[in-house]
């Protein structure tokens, strides 16, 4: 039985749920033995699925955001769950993308000859079956689709219930690439139902489903981490930070710090709070001050900056409570605060911080090189926006997510993080003494 085509509605959410984990495992295993060839024309089909049905896409995508609008979702949710003329052409060219990057798969490293005569290396190879648990962003289904086809696995969606309309008609797209190039439609399976029981069954299914991977609000998240009987990798938060140093280009620091707030308010690469140095704050925050006050972004202040924002005409600044250098605002709002050093900035970087991205602007190397040693975070950068923070744009060609663990994957999960490494040996007929 296809249990893609299978309706949802038709068994209770446990078996339902048991019968995708089923298939899925045994379209992992054709995954894995699928030739780079196969798998890439996939991808390609797949492209050209999504451009020849973006107007069908986004009379799809119109369903959810009306629906969304007349339930009062919060405006941020609203914006991430649009499919424009620009996110259809870059889900397109993201499966171009990964089309073309070089096939982990099979890839051997790391062979030493031993004093035995063996030679011991390390082999890539796909995780298996991993889960994918996400709200809004419709384009996360073809994003993790197009990583799940390149990598040997396969892959469970649940998106949210606010993109059902969006989400199923993607899904039939990867449906029909796969379809088109002999592999099994299996290896994208999108969960059907609505029903939240569904996500509690997914996670708890270790003997179908290798890994976790939840992207949306914290409260998902903390959930998933919570209940999960399966590994999960994940980010909880995305309080990045820009700290503005001692020495600095001015017009650099603008740019950049305006880009990193405000070129959009949602994504958790966005910067939400500011760090700037006491000997450049009498110069640079009236500057970044004006740019606020024109665009309507609130400054959540710390005595110091709010003395010299409160001059700029049209400033929204108000006094910053201890949350405020928490918060992920996902919002037209930044906290700021003057700090009086580097080791200063670093250390409230390390405290408040989410430990997902953060940013210098200087010029001075040495404090550049210290900063990026010393932030504890997935992605640290030197004079360049936190929004850069990202797999498409990092070249992965697409991101399953952003994990801020310690363990096997670390910043934007690309195709390196859906694979494990099992270790192989090459002998000549060596036996153990």
């Amino acid at each position: 039985m296809n249990t893609a085509t299978t309706s949802a509605a038709a068994l209770p959410v446990d078996q339902y749920m048991a019968g995708v984990g089923r298939a899925a495992r045994a379209a992992a295993t054709t995954m894995a033995a699928a030739s780079t060839a196969a798998k890439n024309n996939a991808l390609l089909a797949l492209a050209g699925q999504i451009r020849a049905h973006a107007g069908e896409l986004k009379a799809r995508n119109e369903l959810d955001v009306a629906a969304a609008e007349q339930a009062g979702l919060a405006a941020p949710m609203v914006d991430r769950l649009r499919l424009t003329d620009k996110v259809i052409a870059t889900m397109a060219e993201s499966c171009e993308q990964v089309a073309a990057l070089p096939d982990p798969i099979g890839e051997i490293t790391n062979v030493r000859r031993r004093p035995t005569g063996i030679s011991v290396g390390q082999m890539r190879v796909p995780i298996g079956v991993f889960g994918m648990i996400y709200e809004s962003r419709p384009n996360v289904t073809i994003e993790a689709a197009s990583l799940a086809i390149k990598s040997g696995n396969a892959c469970v969606l649940r998106g949210g219930s606010e993109a059902i309309h969006s989400n199923l008609a993607l899904w039939k797209l990867v449906q029909a690439a796969l379809t088109q190039v002999g592999l099994p439609s299996d290896a994208v399976q999108l969960v059907q139902t609505t029903d939240r029981a569904a996500v509690g069954q997914l996670i708890t299914m270790p003997q179908y489903v290798d890994v976790i991977i939840p992207r949306g609000g914290k409260g998902l998240i903390e959930r998933i981490s919570a209940e999960a009987r399966v590994p999960v990798i994940k980010h909880l938060d995305g309080n990045c930070h820009t700290y503005v140093d001692e020495v600095v280009d001015l017009a650099l620091a603008v740019k950049v710090t305006d880009n990193a707030k405000t070129q959009k308010y949602s994504p958790c690469n966005a910067t939400e709070s500011l760090l700037v140095h006491a000997a450049q704050a009498a110069a640079f925050l009236p500057l970044i001050g004006k740019v606020f006050a024109d665009k309507g972004v609130e400054m959540r202040c710390d005595a110091r900056a709010k003395a010299i924002l409160s001059d700029v005409p049209g400033a929204k600044v108000v006094d910053a409570t201890e949350q405020d250098w928490f918060e992920e605002y996902l919002a037209p709002v930044i906290a700021v605060k003057v700090v009086d050093s580097l080791d200063e900035a670093i250390a409230h970087i390390n405290t408040y911080g989410s430990h997902h991205t953060d940013a210098i602007l200087t010029t001075n190397q040495p404090n550049s090189m210290r900063f990026i040693r010393e932030v504890d975070s997935a992605s640290v950068m030197i004079n360049a926006s936190t929004r850069f923070a990202d797999g498409f744009e990092y070249g992965l060609g697409a991101e399953i997510g952003i994990s801020t663990d310690k363990f096997h994957a670390r910043g934007p999960v690309g195709l390196d993080g859906l694979t494990s490494m099992k270790f192989v040996v090459l002998g000549q007929g060596e036996v153990r003494s």
